[in-house]
């Protein structure tokens, strides 16, 4: 069990994970993975599939309609290996590198930014 918010546990695709981040996009998953595989850490990417509904029972008389295909996920969870891992404490702790090996600020990890300018907020 997680001793705050910010440093939950779950098994993602059979694996027990510390989650990066929940609910996100395929853009924002890809970023997060390959930020994080990057700097070391054995990232797992789990689909979050929405539920479909019921399709309606056929009529007297009336063939089943084809099934449908498998939904495709929409929205992922992001976990590490590393149970060790807050994504805050390596923010802020300026634990993690970009492939150019400058310092991830928080706006490059919210991708407000397209590369991380380590420049101190007094400057």
């Amino acid at each position: 069990m997680a001793i705050n918010k910010n440093h939950e546990f779950e098994e993602l695709d059979g694996t027990k994970c510390c989650i990066v981040e929940k609910a996100v996009t395929a853009e924002r998953a890809e970023f997060l993975k390959n930020l994080l595989q990057g700097n070391g850490y054995t990232v797992v990417v789990s689909g979050i599939v929405p539920k479909a509904a019921p399709a309606p029972a056929p009529a007297e008389g009336e063939e089943a309609p084809a099934p449908a295909p498998p939904p495709v996920p929409t929205q992922f969870t992001v976990g590490v290996t590393d149970m060790t891992f807050n994504s805050t404490n390596a923010i802020f702790g300026r634990l993690l590198r970009t492939k150019e090996g400058d310092v991830v600020t928080l706006k490059y990890w919210k991708q407000q930014e397209s590369k991380a300018s380590d420049l101190p907020y007094y400057a």
